[in-house]
Order: C-alpha cells, then structure tokens, then sequence
C-alpha cells in the first residue's frame, strides 16, 4: 500500500473506519488495449477529450453499491467521505458530485477531470449544499500536469463547490508525506470523533 510506504504506518483514526476498495483488471485504451489495474478506461490520458462514461458509470454503481452496504450498516451519509489519487480521485469526484452530493466531502490527490466533463452539467443543475472538495497536486507531475488539476479546481469552484487547492513543489505523480498529513488534518475536521467534538 503507497500510504504505508509514504506514512510508515497506515491511514488510521480511533473512530474512522477507511475502505480501500481496488480497481479492477480491463483493457485500458492508453496501454494499447492491454490488460491495466484502472477505475475506468480513457480514450487518452488529456484533459482535452470525451470521457469513457460507459465504463465511468460501472464503477460508479459499484462503489454506490459499497456506500449503500455502510449506511444499511449504521453509518450516516454525512460521515462518508470518498476520495483517491490520480483515477481514484476522479471517481470519487464522478461518485460524489453526480451521485452522492449528501456525503461529507471529497478528497482527489493528483486527478482531474476532462474539460467537458458530466460532473460540471450534473452540478449546473444542482441547487442543494455540495460536499467540499480537497485537491493536492505536484507541480512536478509529468503525466497528469498540475495545470489540469488546477483547471479542475476553478471549475468545481465557479458551480460552487467548496475548495482548496493545495500544490507541492516539487513533488512528481506520487503520494507525498506532506500532502498525507494536510489530508489527515483535513479529514478530521470533517469528521471529527468525540474528542475533537468536545475541544471545538
């Protein structure tokens, strides 16, 4: 697990329960068909063409179908958080923003969203209280340019969605500790247990 090798320890928290669902083995279109680990297919890695919604909204029922299993389990819509990094961040922002805007936030690490993308039409047409948004992004990525998490950003920001951009210098298509540790701050203020409850 990259949070493990990054943290030395995994993501915990006393009173947060993390799922870590994993994408499936498909085809995948920038690898020449072959057989890759992805969320979803991709005509081309751009932020510049149409999205693959055939495959997009397969996920989207199946991590709905998670989400579903957790709230028939006791766990109320406004103390989920989804969230992921590169292709998980842009699921969690499809499975949030078009599906589960009732859910405590969204956290996307490395990831945006194609510039005609469903997600802006389904929040054109929104009128309630959107999950806020965290976005992390190296300045140094080379395969998803921090400008496209940027653009992604302002975009969310402009059909209002709640939002912080935060760029790490330096920093390629990885997981860094810092960004892991503003992420864990952030989501404890979005969830926070009894005690943090108490000293607020």
């Amino acid at each position: 697990m990259w949070i493990k090798q990054v943290l030395n320890q995994d993501l915990t928290f006393q009173h947060i329960k993390i799922i870590y669902p994993t994408a499936p083995p498909r085809p995948y279109t920038p690898m020449k068909g072959r057989i890759s680990t992805v969320w979803f297919d991709r005509f081309k890695i751009s932020n510049d063409c149409p999205e693959h919604l055939e495959s997009i909204d397969i996920m989207c029922q199946v991590l709905t179908d998670l989400i579903d299993d957790e709230v028939r389990s006791g766990i109320k819509k406004n103390r989920i958080l989804v969230g992921g990094f590169s292709m998980g961040g842009c699921m969690a922002m499809h499975l949030a923003y078009r599906n589960h805007q009732d859910v405590a936030g969204v956290f996307a690490l490395s990831s945006f969203l194609n510039k005609a993308s469903v997600v802006y039409q389904a929040l054109q047409k929104s009128d309630g209280v959107l999950p806020e948004l965290f976005q992390c992004h190296g300045t140094a990525d080379e395969l998803v340019l921090h400008s496209w998490g940027e653009e992604t950003n302002s975009m969310l920001k402009s059909l209002g969605v709640g939002t912080k951009f935060h760029s790490f210098p330096g920093v390629y298509h990885e997981l860094s500790r810092a960004e892991l540790e503003k992420l864990q701050s952030w989501i404890i203020t979005k969830l926070p247990g009894e005690l943090e409850k108490q000293n607020e």
